[in-house]
């Protein structure tokens, strides 16, 4: 069975890169080293996919310019910004920023961008290829509008398609776990109720106690 991201990323260059290194073998079935025939797999989304990706706050987005560099921004927003509209199709509004427009212009010339989504927490990484497309306002205001964060105090200056060619759950090795804000919160709050009812207790007993003593001094 083929695998579409690897079928991509497996260039001759990067065959070559596994043979020495000794991967090869391992990679082979799959790359379409020796059988492309076949039905496909990650090459459409699915539940799992859909449901890691509505639950981001935020992307790793790689272009390549006209003149051969990478470039890879980070996009970030509420959690859900990036939408999947369909099991080949994700979609975003385009903030407004630093006004660099690299990516923009990137795509203009080259539509071919990768997408890595994080999940530090849980150590989980989705890696994705696919073509990007940005829409002005003015040519597709209701795009745009559909795509927009409702209060979020942002500027949707376009809206981005992405055709989703690949995908990829990566290695969990080496990845740092980290924590947002809310998921330090779902962890630590049953905590901080549990030491606030603790103070309440210590303060009621030692008022018992007060009271106690109190009454035993006037005997």
């Amino acid at each position: 069975m083929l695998h579409r991201w690897l079928e991509i990323a497996s260039t001759p260059s990067v065959k070559v890169a596994r043979e020495r290194y000794g991967s090869a073998a391992q990679y082979a079935r799959l790359d379409g080293t020796l059988d492309r025939a076949g039905p496909v797999r990650n090459d459409r989304l699915g539940d799992a996919e859909a449901a890691f990706i509505e639950g981001r706050d935020g992307f790793y987005l790689a272009s390549v310019s006209e003149t051969g560099w990478p470039y890879v921004q980070y996009r970030g927003g509420p959690a859900g910004f990036l939408r999947v509209l369909d099991d080949h199709t994700l979609g975003f509004a385009d903030f407004r920023g630093n006004r660099q427009y690299v990516t923009t212009g990137n795509v203009a010339e080259n539509d071919r961008v990768s997408l890595f989504l994080m999940d530090y927490a849980h150590q989980r990484r989705l890696k994705i290829f696919g073509h990007l497309r940005m829409i002005d306002v003015s040519a597709d205001p209701e795009l745009v509008a559909t795509l927009a964060v409702p209060d979020y105090a942002a500027r949707s200056e376009r809206g981005a398609l992405i055709q989703v060619e690949a995908f990829d759950w990566n290695c969990p090795q080496h990845i740092t776990p980290r924590f947002t804000h809310e998921e330090l919160d779902l962890v630590l709050n049953p905590v901080r109720e549990e030491i606030e009812r603790l103070r309440a207790e210590n303060r009621r007993l030692r008022h018992r106690l007060g009271r106690e003593a109190g009454t035993a001094g006037q005997d």
